[in-house]
């Protein structure tokens, strides 16, 4: 028994005949569903942020609640961080691609796009300095080179390690949005 509400990728059932519903293009979606090592990471920040929660209450019931607000600060803080985990990644809607890191978005508009292709080349594995050799997503803009920019996704990511089906994928979609955008569509 399937259980279509599980997936992120199927808006209805495949078996309806019925026509496709309207899909909003003017809203960011990511084109892909983040990957487990992303996921589980944000759950074991979640959880820890529990735990600080926990102490919070606990701190304010025997100690000073301005030390428990410090402590509930962290907690949210903790939350914040595993939210915005869970957002990174590469975003595309009619109005451009967006490119969202920890600390930093980027944006670029279709018509800055000069091309959105995949290379092979070395790559970090989970953004650490350690390189091994991968696949990457490159944007080429009309107002940088290429080598100013860093890749938008790659196959040794939290969202693609050990998954090279995935990110084919991913890369196939990104890089069709690009295609049909950039002609105007």
């Amino acid at each position: 028994m399937p259980l279509p509400f599980l997936t992120a990728d199927r808006a209805f059932d495949a078996a309806d005949d019925v026509a496709l519903p309207f899909d909003d293009r003017d809203r960011w979606r990511r084109p892909y569903r983040p990957g487990p090592w992303r996921v589980g990471t944000a759950a074991i920040w979640l959880l820890l942020a529990s735990y600080v929660l926990f102490a919070a209450v606990i701190i304010a019931l025997t100690g000073t609640l301005s030390s428990a607000g410090v402590v509930f600060g962290i907690a949210l803080v903790v939350i914040a961080g595993a939210l915005r985990l869970l957002r990174m990644g590469v975003w595309v809607s009619a109005h451009g691609l967006r490119h969202v890191g920890f600390l930093l978005t980027r944006t670029v508009r279709w018509d800055q796009v000069v091309a959105v292709r995949t290379v092979q080349q070395p790559v970090r594995w989970f953004g650490l300095p350690r390189t091994v050799q991968g696949q990457a997503l490159l944007l080429v803009r009309k107002d940088r080179a290429a080598d100013d920019v860093p890749p938008l996704m790659t196959t040794h990511n939290a969202d693609f390690l050990a998954r090279p089906g995935a990110f084919d994928r991913a890369s196939d979609s990104v890089e069709a949005w690009a295609d049909e955008y950039r002609r105007g569509a």
